[in-house]
């Protein structure tokens, strides 16, 4: 690797911590397979494990899009939960079109809920969401706009720490209030639900449900090669010298504001990418996703596998996932203590997360 002057050199990674990761994307291509088998079988995938699954490979997502803007570039967001429900919205729209009485050109006239509400005709900000395509271009195109406009206006005022993070959780929060209004066209504090179809593809069947297990968790795969090449080549590298020391990077003459707002609108994306994934496999998206515990629960994920290590944040978000599922199901008001716990304890106490562990000492 070629040293950049005056920057920090991020050497290699250790490649047992990438090898655990392709371990475990095999393990997981195996579940639907395992889901096909007949239900007495020994070794048969419950309907249930699959969309569970599915679910955590959507959030291990949204981990990587923090940990690019947090353990690289030392942005540290309280708001990605925002840019997650954006795009989850945007699919949840192309799916409402798809539900009801079919009108001109055989798309749906209103969605249902807009019927109940007594809308004549479709706003305008839904025009064109009856085509796939351009939907999923909204669920990438929306968050990274949002992102590159909230960054460009704090990066340029120079904003960061902690008043960056009570920046974006005010975000997130804003969201939140302005979607449960019903006003606002999209289907209130009840959200979307009841889906029906996903390009011609009934969905609530075993075939439906393993291909949108196998397209979230390609898209996982293709979005931790991305964020590996990334932050290996210089443009990384520069990166971490802004989340070390920015206005040492700053002297040297490095645009510290097009690189931070580069990978934060690019994390943007990625979080939209992943909650438009997410919301077929759930089958319901409502304003609950924008609240601001949501993108808590994510910086403890990034937290807790280990920061700035991608593979880590994966790591974290399945682990932290699986145990709000165990207890959740046991003892469900404990959730909220244990995660305010590990909010606190984990920087004190791994600090390095749970890949920092078995990291070789240098």
């Amino acid at each position: 690797m070629r040293d950049t002057p005056g920057l920090p050199v991020e050497r290699p990674r250790p490649a047992r911590a990438q090898l655990l990761f392709w371990v475990g994307i095999a393990a997981l291509a195996l579940l639907p397979l395992l889901n096909a088998l007949p239900e007495g079988h020994p070794l048969h995938a419950s309907d249930f494990l699959v969309s569970v699954i599915g679910k955590w490979i959507c959030y291990a997502m949204l981990a990587l899009a923090l940990d690019l803007a947090w353990g690289y570039a030392g942005i540290l967001s309280l708001g990605h939960g925002a840019f997650f429900a954006l795009g989850g919205y945007a699919m949840g729209m192309h799916l409402m079109r798809l539900i009801g009485p079919r009108g001109v050109y055989g798309h749906p006239v209103l969605p249902d809920f807009m019927v109940f509400l007594g809308y004549e005709r479709l706003p305008w900000y839904w025009l064109g969401f009856e085509h796939f395509p351009f939907a999923l271009l909204m669920a990438l195109a929306v968050p990274g706009l949002l992102g590159f406009v909230v960054g460009y206006l704090a990066f340029r005022s120079r904003i960061t720490g902690v008043y960056l993070s009570i920046l974006t959780q005010a975000l997130t929060y804003a969201l939140m209030l302005a979607f449960f209004r019903n006003d606002m066209g999209f289907g209130g504090n009840n959200g979307f639900t009841d889906f029906k179809e996903l390009l011609g593809m009934p969905l609530g069947t075993g075939t439906a449900r393993a291909l949108l297990f196998y397209a979230a968790l390609v898209s996982l795969a293709l979005v931790f090669l991305l964020c590996v090449k990334l932050t290996r080549t210089k443009f990384g590298r520069v990166l971490t010298a802004i989340r070390d020391a920015e206005a040492r990077t700053r002297f040297l003459g490095y645009d510290t504001l097009r690189h931070k707002l580069f990978v934060f609108t690019l994390s943007a994306m990625i979080a939209g990418l992943a909650g438009a994934l997410y919301v077929p496999i759930v089958g319901i998206i409502n304003p609950s996703e924008f609240s601001p515990g949501n993108s808590i629960e994510a910086v403890v994920w990034v937290a807790f596998g280990g920061r700035g290590t991608l593979v880590g944040a994966v790591l974290g978000a399945f682990s932290v996932n699986a145990l709000k599922t165990w207890l959740t199901t046991l003892a469900p008001d404990l959730w909220l203590i244990v995660l305010g716990a590990l909010f606190v304890l984990v920087p004190l106490l791994l600090p390095k997360g749970l890949i920092g562990l078995r990291r070789p000492r240098a």
